[in-house]
């Protein structure tokens, strides 16, 4: 299967409110900038990448986890990082049942881990 369909899969198996979520997460984005690649990692992680990893989202008991794996090194004016503040270098989302998400503000921060991603390549 391709990424894109595995990552369906997921999302149609998620029948609670963790699968609306994830799907509303997939598309915020996919629409921050074109050309970002759906991948299916580490035996059932959807991430996304473009120029490097930009993030990966797991469905866990009560919430869904949105991961940057440079998070320490992106700007989050809006504070939308709430787990993983302690390590030097992972952040995270954890959106919990009757959570929103501020779009624009996700966007911001896809495109900061985009611009991290092609800034750290240009520097090898």
């Amino acid at each position: 299967m391709k990424p894109s369909e595995e990552i369906d899969k997921l999302i149609a198996a998620l029948n609670d409110w963790r699968g609306s979520m994830l799907a509303n997460i997939r598309k915020i984005i996919l629409d921050a900038e074109s050309g970002i690649i759906e991948e299916w990692k580490w035996m059932g992680s959807p991430c996304w990448s473009k120029g490097g990893l930009i993030c990966l989202a797991n469905a866990h008991k009560d919430k869904v986890k949105v991961t940057f794996p440079e998070g320490a090194s992106l700007s989050d004016p809006d504070k939308l990082f709430n787990n993983g503040l302690d390590g030097n270098k992972w952040r995270a989302i954890d959106l919990y049942k009757g959570d929103t998400i501020n779009e624009r503000s996700l966007k911001n921060l896809i495109r900061s881990a985009i611009a991290h991603n092609v800034a750290k390549k240009s520097t090898k």
